[in-house]
């Protein structure tokens, strides 16, 4: 069989050719893995952690929220997690800022192990809130708090070259702080320290400034601080008092070389400049915003710029309270008030109340009264005449002395009823139909004639009627009963 030869087209390439082409995609591939390992370490970095502490009802997870953009009104138990969404607009970048907020029950704060290690330190910033409108427990959450983080970071067992490292950044970080450079404010792009730069002028810490170092960034958020008005107006808060607190909060900042920052989320206030400081202390964006201290309810104070004579301005105000004097001492918890109504007291029913009243009514005896006393010659059914007799009075056959009623000395107008008994008593008591007797007249004698009765009775009748027109108009004929005898 004839061997077959290899037929070359022209243009074709050879072995040398082939491997050109090897190396050129081998250029290639290595220039784009550059250019991506290039990128990737100017990207936000991931895991950075914010450790959120504070009592309960302080609006912490609120306030978190409200950074996150989202309105979250549920309340969690043990550790809440949540995340900042952070956007380097200059780089067009994004990455996520892990919030983890602790309980405001100190049986909590062993789920810390969760939330922050040994290795993931480093990448974390404490944020400690208080609450404004209970300013009389700031000082007291701060040293709390405080204590519980600084447990868990000696229970992380670091060791100290690292630790005392961490420690220096905190201490070069707060000696170099500078008043920001105005920039502007559509670039959020990361600090880049230019090559052969002179390094600034690193001034001595004061006496009390990080003295309890962390290691880590520390911020304090006062939340409610629309509630000032309502400690003007409720507890008669004064200026002094804002200004001692204040003085307090910051010189605990120093201690720990932290940030202070007065919010309120009902009103928005400061909730802007608190997402740019946090993403320029957790991704060292560039911040342009100086300190605050002008308006009482809006201060802001950055980390690194505050000091003791700074602090001492405030002092200048106190008239009724020194600087060093104890918090509680001045900034007191306002008395409870009680309510009126402790316990919540339940009506009975209308029925059941009508049958309890039915039956005590029924126990009780009855008690005459002044317009309901009946003469002992009247009925039972309380009529004072007989129904067969209406025109004709009737007395008992006793004594006609005992059928007048004796007034009462207790009831309004017994002094006049007393001088009416008197008269008709001693008219009585005179023999009926003697020619002297008043009211004796023809007229009169002819009636009682037809009637059988005697005439003395008719004329007391008369005198009767004419007396009683005459008294106050309280009294009338039916409160005092004219005697009367039986017929004959």
């Amino acid at each position: 069989m004839a061997p077959v030869l290899e037929k070359r087209l022209p243009g074709a390439a050879g072995p040398s050719d082939n491997n050109n082409e090897d190396e050129e995609g081998q250029n290639l591939w290595s220039s784009i893995l550059s250019e991506v390992s290039t990128r990737s370490s100017s990207k936000l970095p991931s895991g950075k952690n914010i450790l959120v502490f504070g009592e309960d009802g302080s609006g912490k997870t609120t306030l978190m929220a409200k950074l996150q953009g989202s309105d979250y009104n549920k309340r969690g138990r043990g550790l809440e997690y949540l995340y900042l969404n952070v956007h380097d607009e200059y780089r067009d970048d994004l990455t996520r800022c892990n919030v983890w907020i602790l309980d405001g029950d100190l049986y909590h704060k062993g789920l810390l192990k969760f939330a922050v290690s040994a290795q993931s330190l480093r990448d974390c910033l404490a944020v400690f809130v208080v609450d404004m409108s209970r300013p009389w427990t700031i000082m007291e959450s701060l040293q709390k708090w405080a204590s519980v983080l600084r447990d868990h970071v000696d229970k992380l067992k670091i060791p100290p070259e690292e630790m005392r490292e961490m420690e220096q950044t905190m201490v070069k970080a707060f000696q170099e702080y500078a008043e920001p450079e105005d920039a502007t404010p559509s670039s959020p792009q990361r600090r880049a320290a230019a090559a052969g730069e002179d390094e600034a002028v690193v001034l001595p810490l004061g006496e009390n400034t990080l003295t309890r170092n962390l290691g880590i960034p520390v911020l304090i958020v006062c939340t409610k601080c629309d509630a000032i008005t309502v400690l003007e107006k409720e507890h008669d808060y004064r200026e002094e008092h804002f200004d001692f607190i204040q003085s307090h909060i910051r010189r605990f900042s120093l201690q720990y070389g932290a940030g202070l920052i007065y919010t309120s989320v009902k009103e928005e206030k400061n909730l802007d400049l608190l997402y740019k400081y946090i993403a320029h202390k957790m991704y060292d964006f560039q911040f342009t915003t100086p300190a605050l201290v002008v308006e009482k309810d809006a201060v802001f104070i950055p980390s690194g710029w505050d000091n003791e004579k700074k602090i001492s301005i405030l002092h200048e105000n106190f008239t009724t309270v020194r600087p060093e004097d104890p918090f509680e001492d001045f900034i007191t918890k306002p008395p409870v008030r009680k309510l009126v109504h402790d316990k919540e007291i339940n009506a009975e029913d209308e029925q059941v109340f009508l049958m309890k009243q039915q039956s005590l009514l029924a126990k009780q005896p009855a008690t005459p009264t002044r317009g309901s006393t009946e003469s002992p010659g009247r009925t039972a059914s309380g009529s004072p005449r007989p129904a067969g007799r209406a025109s004709q009075p009737s007395v008992t056959g006793g004594s006609p002395i005992t059928a007048v009623k004796k007034p009462d000395p207790n009831m309004k107008g017994a002094a006049n009823e007393g001088v009416l008994a008197n008269f008709f008593n001693s008219l009585l008591s005179k023999k009926t139909g003697s020619p002297g007797s008043p009211g004796s007249g023809t007229g009169v004698q002819g009636s009682v004639k037809k009637t059988g009765q005697k005439p003395g009775l008719t004329d007391v009748q008369a005198e009767l009627d004419r007396m009683t027109r005459k008294q106050d108009s309280t009294v009338s004929t039916n409160n005092i009963p004219p005697p009367t005898e039986n017929e004959a």
